[in-house]
């Protein structure tokens, strides 16, 4: 046994702040990842993959900074590493035996028993070693073993005892080419002989087969064009038959009011969703603001208890800059951020730190006529009408079929009741209340199997503008200087 006398020092790991939950908005990202990298490629191709961390998402769906390429990285950055929330559903629509590749008889140097491929996408079981005028063909695990660097590129590492001997070998491989991914490709379909779901159909698989509910809908990088975006909107209500969750999309533009005509042109104008505008950036790397939005949702309902009462608008996000097509930076104050609330886009402002900016679903118009529906107009009192939707059906579900009889009703109110409670004693909520009534259920309507119950809800609108009318009043002026004598 060693003898100690004096001073040492031992060093931990850097401690990484770990991700909190939030099981009521979960988001569900369509879009391309570097699946070569993956740990099991055929299991990541149009599979929704939950993933609860950065690592466990290198690991089964691989990383890489080229985020045009690989759209879904820059979802991984934004929830895991910038806002740090989980968990979060991918679906990966680059399939390895479509969108590729081939690359034959390219030369790389040996330099230390190592030869590097300089290039992101390699499959790497498709990688053939020859010698430098491919005459022979090496093996694997014999002369030559081949992994992944940290960078996605493939080194080759040559074994002492093999036959490779040269300065240069020659590699053939295919890779992939997320370039051939096209919006037919997300937007996927349902091909009955197969039975076998692709892109964004893909949104009836994950409660059967996660048992988590859809929340937030996204697809940063595509969702700017209108038939993906369309297509994401109307995917958004009656998922699996029941559940209704929001979608965020993104529109382009170099100024604000191209923003707007491109937000018009697209008919982005529903109430399930959150038009985004512009881009984010964040330590040289630009984002699709859809993607800083809907971590940032999935953050506030984390925070408050995992209840969406809350608007996301006014939270701080930790950006650095704001950008257009372009690249050039986008500051807006809140006169002219204002301008794009009133056309239903989201945004962010610059007041001590940068912040999102935006009450409105994208069905609100402020030229519209009349006044619109809380319910349709906020995306926090739109989002409450999800969710609280969502809980009831996943509350009740096993009542579904039993004897309709009095105890049945008596629970399903008296639970409801009980609970609406507890969120009204909380603050989340300003009340609500389930009745169950005869006027609804006509003697027929039982006889044919069905009942129904009404329930009245008060959802808190968000305090959008807050006004303090200052007054000058002489008398305290006067009682200051004279002491009210």
């Amino acid at each position: 046994m060693t003898y100690k006398h004096g001073i040492s020092i031992l060093e931990n790991p850097t401690s990484i702040e770990q991700p909190i939950e939030a099981m009521s908005a979960v988001q569900v990202v369509f879009g391309t990842a570097p699946i070569n990298l993956s740990e099991d490629i055929t299991s990541v191709v149009n599979e929704p993959v939950l993933i609860r961390s950065f690592d466990e998402a290198k690991r089964k769906l691989g990383y890489s900074d080229d985020w045009e390429s690989f759209t879904l990285c820059q979802s991984m950055d934004a929830t895991f590493k910038q806002l740090k929330i989980s968990p979060i559903v991918f679906v990966n629509v680059l399939d390895p035996s479509m969108h590729k590749e081939s690359v034959t008889n390219l030369t790389v140097d040996v330099i230390n028993k190592e030869s590097k491929i300089n290039q992101e996408g390699v499959i790497l079981n498709t990688l053939v070693v020859k010698n430098a005028d491919g005459s022979t063909t090496y093996e694997k695990e014999t002369d030559y073993i081949a992994n992944f660097n940290s960078d996605g590129e493939v080194v080759i590492s040559i074994l002492t005892g093999g036959n490779i001997t040269g300065s240069e070998i020659q590699v053939s491989f295919d890779k992939l080419n997320p370039s051939a991914v096209t919006n037919s490709d997300l937007i996927g379909g349902y091909d009955s002989a197969s039975n076998t779901y692709t892109g964004i159909e893909t949104i009836k698989l994950i409660y059967p087969k996660l048992n988590i509910v859809p929340t937030v809908l996204l697809a940063p990088g595509f969702s700017h064009y209108e038939e993906v975006g369309t297509v994401l909107v109307a995917k958004s209500q009656k998922i699996n038959g029941c559940f209704n969750a929001t979608n965020v999309l993104d529109v382009t533009g170099i100024t604000k009011e191209n923003a707007i005509e491109d937000k018009e042109t697209k008919l982005y104008d529903d109430k399930t969703s959150i038009v985004c505008w512009p881009k984010a950036k964040i330590s040289g790397k630009t984002y699709w603001y859809s993607a800083i939005v809907a971590a940032t949702l999935s953050r506030a309902v984390a925070e408050n208890e995992d209840v969406p009462f809350k608007s996301p608008s006014n939270k701080r996000i930790p950006v650095n800059a704001m950008v257009n097509e372009n690249g050039q930076e986008v500051f807006l104050d809140q006169v002219e951020a204002n301008v794009l609330n009133a056309k239903g886009i989201f945004t962010a402002i610059n007041m001590r730190g940068w912040r999102t900016w935006g009450n409105g679903t994208a069905a609100f118009d402020t030229d519209q006529e009349g006044i619109m529906d809380p319910k349709d107009r906020f995306i926090a009192v739109r989002r409450m009408f999800d969710w609280w939707g969502n809980s009831f059906i996943q509350n009740y579900f096993d009542k579904v079929d039993d004897p309709t009889n009095y105890r049945l009703i008596e629970s399903v109110v008296d639970s409801e009741n009980i609970r609406a409670n507890g969120f009204q004693a909380r603050g989340q909520i300003a009340g609500a209340h389930i009745e169950f009534r005869r006027i609804d259920n006509p003697i027929n309507q039982i006889l044919d199997g069905k009942i129904q119950f009404i329930q009245k809800v008060g959802f808190y609108t968000p305090a959008e503008e807050i006004v303090n009318v200052l007054e000058f009043d002489p008398t305290i002026l006067e009682d200051s200087l004279f002491g009210g004598e």
